[in-house]
């Protein structure tokens, strides 16, 4: 990087505040990322979106400081559950920091191993994803996590919980339910 480059990178410079507070204002759907085995983990995660349909492939964004990074890292796999409306308080118990770690922090959670990787996968979640850890990018604190989908299952209906301006908030399903 020449001098003018790392001139413009300072101008450019915005304080972590300041790109919270804008980042805010951008509604994100709220899923858990676990992984299963020996380092079994789960983190509630917005940074989160589809890359491809073929290959079938999904990230994550998840910070260095965070002990889903080595889950994720020593697993090789992970799966997304994406969070319903009525799931607020799981989505709150999985982002709390204090909370106790290891297979303690899913008692009185239903979930059941996913089919390919073992990961935790939520009941009630309105989706839920299962993934290979195909690449990983490291940038800034965090680490861009892709994985290639080795298996997925969806619900009908039910309300999307987002999160937006600092708070968790339910979006109803446009799909209506199968008649019988």
């Amino acid at each position: 990087m020449n001098s003018t480059t790392a001139a413009q990178s300072e101008s450019y410079t915005v304080e972590p505040s300041t790109l919270r507070a804008a980042m805010s204002r951008f509604a994100t759907g709220v899923t858990v990322l676990t992984v299963g085995g020996d380092h079994i983990h789960a983190m509630t995660a917005n940074a989160f979106t589809s890359v491809s349909l073929a290959p079938p492939s999904v990230l994550c964004s998840v910070a260095h400081s965070a002990v889903m990074h080595g889950a994720i890292t020593s697993a090789g796999a992970f799966a997304v559950s994406i969070l319903g409306g009525e799931q607020e308080k799981l989505a709150r118990h999985f982002a709390d920091k204090n909370r106790t770690l290891g297979q303690a922090q899913f008692e009185g959670v239903a979930w059941r191993p996913g089919p390919r990787t073992q990961a935790p996968v939520l009941s009630g979640s309105l989706a839920w994803l299962e993934c290979e850890l195909t690449e990983a990018y490291v940038f800034g604190d965090h680490t861009i996590f892709i994985g290639t989908v080795l298996s997925a299952e969806s619900a009908e209906g039910g309300q999307g919980l987002l999160f937006f301006d600092g708070a968790f908030r339910q979006v109803p399903s446009p799909r209506l339910p199968k008649s019988a």
